[in-house]
């Protein structure tokens, strides 16, 4: 029998009717926990976070050394009360430095000159008989200039009493000297200034300088901005 026109197209229409409700059903309803892309967003968000928190961790990954509160000078022992605790990031040059977990042994001294505030080496500081260079008082009637200050370096000149109560040549005794320490005096009758250097001297060089000091002989500092000797 032939169907009433227009009872196709209306069932054809009302089907595809219900297929775009039940799609738009589907895309409205609430997604389950089983739905696998909830899962994996959830999985995405939580390693972001672990992520952040890792890089922020590692970044903030700091630890305590000692550094110096005042400057330690060469041959100085070093005791708790010179030093203070600092929070650095040394990461994996930690074990070059001095730090509160690794300890302070008993009887350190400053092999070499320690600033203020700096860190310390642990090839700054040694025993005693590691010492290789000791301070010897140098006095000396001439300014020095200013940029002569401890950690720079001077020539020491000599020159030894001659036979007709003159003195020699000066000859050049010590190269590239380190000063220690430089205090301001005065002579004996406070009549004129004088100031006394502190240079490190090394051992083979030690009889040289203190015999010249108990010949009298005329000992000059001079400033020398390139000295790199011992």
């Amino acid at each position: 029998m032939p169907g009433i026109p227009g009872m196709d197209g209306g069932d054809r229409g009302s089907g595809r009717m219900s297929g775009s409700a039940a799609a738009e059903g589907a895309r409205l309803k609430k997604p389950s926990w089983k739905d696998p892309r909830l899962l994996v967003g959830i999985l995405l968000v939580l390693a972001s976070v672990v992520g952040v928190v890792s890089l922020v961790g590692a970044a903030d990954q700091t630890t305590e050394a000692y550094a110096a509160r005042e400057p330690i000078a060469v041959g100085e022992t070093l005791t708790p009360d010179k030093l203070h605790r600092v929070k650095v990031r040394l990461g994996e040059v930690e074990q070059h430095y001095l730090t509160p977990e690794s300890g302070l042994d008993t009887g350190l001294v400053a092999v070499q000159r320690i600033g203020k505030d700096q860190l310390l080496p642990r090839e700054s500081v040694g025993q005693l008989d590691r010492l290789d260079r000791k301070p010897v008082a140098v006095t000396v009637e001439e300014s020095l200039p200013a940029q002569a200050a401890a950690g720079s370096r001077v020539d020491v000149w000599v020159a030894l009493p001659d036979a007709r109560n003159g003195f020699s040549e000066p000859a050049l005794l010590l190269s590239g000297a380190e000063i220690s320490q430089i205090t301001e005096g005065s002579t004996a009758l406070g009549s004129s200034r004088s100031t006394v250097v502190m240079v490190l001297v090394p051992d083979a060089q030690m009889p040289k300088l203190l015999g010249a000091q108990a010949n009298k002989a005329k000992i000059a500092v001079v400033w020398n901005p390139g000295g790199t000797g011992r």
